[in-house]
């Protein structure tokens, strides 16, 4: 086990692992956080007033994301894997089934694909933590308001953080990526039905 521990850690400390973590959890953050926008928007619109059925829809869309990021994460960075220790094996003439270097790949698929699965599942939560509330502190089109702020903000959120690692100017950061939480809403508001 605390073979393991190391070898998470020395594959976390790789500035290249965190890198390709990060765009999968921020990229997989930001679609779940507008599938959630979508869905508590359409789901008030159909006539949907009870949070907890419009959770209850948002958590299966959770689910889907959260396996779409695991599993699509693990075959990609299982193919790329394979095409590189393909390379390597030509250039060294040598197999390199089972070494360290393997061992760190694996290790480094496994941090993808978690990250790759948390991103969204946290962003569809977070987005319809409100919903829960109504009928105990909000009503329906409280609920609803504040799903939108707490979807909007995640968003607003991952443009500042990447301003913040890329030397963007935050406001404006924040504001690019906030405005697609409005505009999936706004969208959403002239959707038939």
């Amino acid at each position: 086990m605390s073979d393991r521990l190391a070898r998470v850690r020395r594959v976390i400390e790789k500035g290249e692992v965190r890198s390709i973590s990060r765009r999968y959890f921020i990229s997989n953050g930001f679609d779940g956080t507008l599938t959630s926008i979508g869905v508590v928007v359409g789901a008030y619109l159909s006539g949907i007033d009870q949070g907890l059925t419009v959770v209850a829809i948002g958590l299966g869309a959770a689910v889907g994301l959260g396996t779409s990021g695991v599993w699509s994460v693990w075959e990609i960075e299982r193919a790329e894997g394979l095409a590189e220790r393909e390379r390597i094996e030509r250039a060294m003439l040598t197999e390199l089934g089972d070494t360290r270097l393997q061992r760190e790949h694996r290790t480094a698929r496994v941090v993808h694909a978690t990250a790759s699965a948390a991103g969204p599942v946290l962003a569809v939560v977070l987005t319809l933590v409100p919903l829960a509330l109504e009928g105990v502190l909000l009503t329906m089109g409280q609920a609803v308001l504040a799903s939108l702020l707490v979807g909007i903000t995640i968003l607003a959120g991952f443009g500042v953080y990447l301003a913040s690692i890329s030397g963007q100017q935050v406001y404006w950061a924040a504001i690019r990526m906030a405005l697609a939480g409005v505009v999936v809403a706004a969208i959403n508001v002239f959707l038939p039905g």
